[in-house]
Formats: structure tokens, C-alpha cells, sequence
């Protein structure tokens, strides 16, 4: 009975060789190309010296080495702030990306940018610049105001939507007019 118990033992470690327990490793994944984090329904603050200057929203966050970036997907939100920590404008995406080297975002595919005045932002992409507070884009926008409407190419304006310029408008009418129309 000993030696049949010993047999068995001497068998079943036997069985269990190194070969048997490691996993296959697949070579061809580069290991480079795997985001660093992943996250789902995420909040991100942008800040300087304390102060809030924007808060950002995603349903999922993937965050790269090489490139140095986060992208963003699911319902992209950013809330902007002033000086005194009040906001002042949301702005919203389908999705964008964040240059983590200098913390610029960029907000890509059905771009709505509203302020607490009621201007109101559309666009297919634009970038907001971390250090300037700037919104910025090249392509076709359209801006509504409770006064005016103007459409047109390229767009600077700061994040509170309070001082912008079109630089090449294509159309501009005025809510009067609008008024007369319908």
C-alpha cells in the first residue's frame, strides 16, 4: 500500500514539469503600444496655483506613453472656470485626446461649446490651450449669439467665449433679421 502511495506521488509530480503550468507567451505584442491606465467615467482638473481652470469629463480615459497622450472617448465634458473659480462655459465632444507634455486638449467630432451668456460654439474640432486659456481652430464654426449668427473658417476666442474672432466669414446675420424670416 506504501509503495503504491509512493508510485502515485512519484507520478504526479511528475506530471506537473515546468512545461505543464507556464503559459504560452506571445511574442508579437508590443508591450510599447499597451496604454500605461485605463479608466472609466473619470474626472481630470486642470490647475495653476490651486485654482481650478478646467475640470474634464470622459465615460473612458486611455493614457499613452509613446505618444505622450490621453485619449478620450464616450461623451467628453469640460467645464471651464475663471478666476474666481466661477464657470463660465462647458464644451462638449464625441471624443478628443489631452497632450500630456503640455496638458492642451483637443475636442474632436460634434464640438458644442456653450457660455453662461448664451453664446453658443459648433464644430467638428477644436484645441484649447492650457497656457493661454485659448479656444482655437482652422476649421468651420458657427457661432450664436442671443444678437447675431456668423459662420465662417478658423476661430480664436478665449475659453469664456466672451472675446473671439472668425477669420474668414463666410455668413453673418443678425437676430432681427432671423426674426423677420421665420
Amino acid at each position: 500500500m506504501k509503495f503504491s502511495i509512493s508510485l502515485f506521488l512519484v507520478a504526479l509530480i511528475a506530471g506537473c514539469s515546468s512545461q505543464n503550468i507556464k503559459p504560452p507567451i506571445d511574442s508579437s505584442l508590443n508591450v510599447s503600444k499597451l496604454p500605461l491606465q485605463e479608466s472609466w467615467m473619470d474626472t481630470v482638473a486642470f490647475s495653476d496655483s490651486g485654482k481650478t481652470k478646467a475640470l474634464l469629463i470622459a465615460g473612458h480615459l486611455t493614457m499613452f506613453d509613446h505618444p505622450n497622450e490621453t485619449l478620450l472617448d464616450s461623451n467628453v465634458k469640460v467645464n471651464f472656470y475663471d478666476e474666481n473659480q466661477i464657470q463660465t462655459t462647458t464644451l462638449t465632444s464625441l471624443k478628443g485626446r489631452v497632450d500630456n507634455t503640455n496638458n492642451n486638449l483637443y475636442a474632436i467630432d460634434s464640438v458644442v461649446a456653450i457660455n453662461d451668456s448664451g453664446v453658443v460654439l459648433r464644430t467638428q474640432e477644436l484645441m484649447w490651450n492650457n497656457n493661454t486659456r485659448k479656444i482655437i481652430t482652422d476649421k468651420f464654426v458657427t457661432i450664436t449669439t442671443p444678437k447675431e449668427k456668423i459662420q465662417g473658417y478658423g476661430f480664436e476666442s478665449d475659453q469664456s467665449l466672451r472675446n473671439y474672432t472668425i477669420y474668414n466669414i463666410t455668413y453673418a446675420t443678425r437676430n432681427d433679421t432671423l426674426k423677420n424670416k421665420k
